[in-house]
């Protein structure tokens, strides 16, 4: 490795290092409600990804891994995910209204989401395209969508008569509704809409999706043979089937970064816990079993964020790994945190089980961990 490539390494290190410091600060004083849309853009985070010239930082998803990982640590609330996948849907896409979000997005004026199916550890087609005079109609089903709820502009990945993934940017004024559902509470434990809720109707309809983590907001998309313009669709550069199954891995591995900031501050939080707490007029971390506790925290954090790393420069096999891991690691790691707190640990006020409804729903967004084991299983067959 040449000395030019350690330099620049180094700086990227230091950036990245800084703006992890930023966001530590702003979301400790943003609280649990966590940053509105204007806020993350007035910090630059929900354009890091966009080009320069339409207002944004032109960085990788290195640095928006950064903050992604920050708002899990925080537990905090907020648009993000969404506003992190649309970004980079329309960055693999070319169409007329592409620049003009992105500058939207960038500014803080329009938030968007990607009508991707949480339930779903690959890309699959929920939504087709079919010609009718000089348009197209869509129809089709995603439930599980990050921030569809809260969205004024909603992208659809639709595969048109040819079974080409395409873009489709959907306005407010082409139907968008929200709608409140009654909570279903099935096996899995994550709450759901009654299916007579959002039965197809003309236009697009998006549901509210309570969940058991209240700082996420899901929703389910129906589109009910929405009539589009061929202005309103994006179609992806390079090979379209590459780029959606791309974009689906890209919202796994956003959701494994927030599961690797919540089993670190579960982490941090017990070990300081432990050395403050004293049974038998000495601290409890003084004990071996406690000790042995942490000591396997602090082994399924680290391994998780050397996943996550590997898989932020990797493909989808790496991606899968780091989501199954890690996933399962932080409901482990906030488990141990909530039992090793004690009789504290199980209160309201210690807020640890705000750490554990979130990775217990991270757990199952994008591909349960057996989902995605079941992905790399398929190397060997």
């Amino acid at each position: 490795m040449s000395s030019e490539t350690v330099t620049a390494t180094d700086d990227l290190d230091e950036i990245r290092e800084e703006l992890r410091v930023v966001a530590r600060a702003v979301l400790a004083k943003a609280g649990a409600a966590g940053p509105d849309r204007r806020a993350l853009s007035a910090h630059g985070w929900s354009g890091l990804e966009v080009a320069e010239d339409l207002g944004g930082a032109g960085v990788t998803f290195a640095e928006t891994a950064v903050v992604l990982e920050e708002l899990g640590r925080a537990a905090a609330a907020s648009g993000y995910l969404g506003t992190v996948l649309g970004v980079a849907a329309l960055t693999a896409s070319t169409g007329p209204r592409r620049d003009e979000l992105l500058a939207a997005v960038a500014a803080g004026e329009s938030s968007v989401a990607v009508a991707l199916c949480g339930a779903d550890a690959e890309y699959t087609t929920r939504f087709r395209l079919r010609p009718s005079g000089a348009g197209w109609i869509l129809s089709g089903r995603a439930e599980f969508v990050p921030d569809a709820a809260t969205a004024d502009r909603l992208l659809v990945i639709a595969a048109d008569p040819s079974d080409t993934p395409v873009v489709v940017c959907v306005a407010p004024a082409t139907g968008l509704a929200a709608v409140p559902a009654p909570v279903v509470a099935p096996s899995t434990g994550v709450a759901v809409t009654a299916a007579s809720a959002v039965e197809p109707t003309a236009g697009l309809v998006v549901t509210a999706t309570p969940v058991v983590d209240e700082s996420r907001t899901l929703g389910t998309v129906v589109a009910g043979d929405l009539t589009v313009t061929g202005d309103d669709l994006l179609r992806f550069s390079g090979d379209p089937l590459a780029a959606a199954r791309g974009l689906h891995d890209r919202a796994a591995l956003a959701v494994a970064c927030d599961s690797l900031g919540v089993a670190e501050a579960m982490l941090t939080a017990t070990v300081e816990y432990a050395k403050v707490r004293e049974q038998f007029d000495r601290p409890i971390g003084s004990f071996q079993a406690v000790k042995h506790a942490c000591a396997d925290m602090f082994v399924q954090a680290t391994v998780a964020r050397k996943l996550v790393g590997v898989a932020l420069d990797g493909d989808g096999t790496a991606v899968a790994m780091a989501k199954s891991y890690t996933g399962t690691a932080a409901v482990e790691v906030a488990g141990a945190a909530m039992q090793l707190h004690g009789g504290i640990g199980y209160t309201w006020e210690s807020g640890i089980h705000r750490y554990l409804k979130r990775a217990t729903l991270n757990r199952v967004l994008f591909g349960t961990p057996t989902a995605h084991r079941r992905r790399l299983a398929r190397r060997y067959r």
